[in-house]
């Protein structure tokens, strides 16, 4: 399994053609405590950019966009009734959706987890 980081501080981790997608502890940090989580439909496809999540805290709401295209095959039930499960556990069991990988290409456009944490840095 590989994971890769985008700059909208999203995380996907790859095994076979499945990814799982959330956002990164940065991220969550950042947004604070999480009250509300939106999440897509299985079936919808996606394209690299697309609003494919939105998560909403006390201090703001904010998209979480698919690092690469592909379609929706699950998403993370738990989180519509825990939402708070993301300030616990972001890179983890709060993962946002899974879908299946539609262009393996487009994981050349991510950092892998040095890189991301050099970037986060810069911030």
């Amino acid at each position: 399994m590989t994971t890769y980081y985008s700059k909208d501080h999203e995380w996907i981790s790859v095994e076979g053609d499945i990814a799982t997608i959330g956002i990164t502890s940065y991220a969550q940090e950042q947004l604070g405590d999480v009250v509300y989580v939106e999440l897509p439909e299985a079936g919808r496809n996606l394209s690299q950019g697309d609003e494919a999540a939105v998560v909403e805290s006390v201090k703001a709401a904010s998209e979480v966009y698919a690092p690469i295209d592909g379609e929706v095959v699950e998403a993370n039930g738990v989180l519509a009734d825990e939402p708070a499960k993301v300030n616990a556990d972001p890179e983890g069991g709060a993962w946002f959706l899974k879908m299946k990988v539609g262009n393996s290409g487009q994981l050349s456009d991510l950092m892998d987890q040095a890189a991301y944490k050099a970037y986060v840095e810069t911030l």
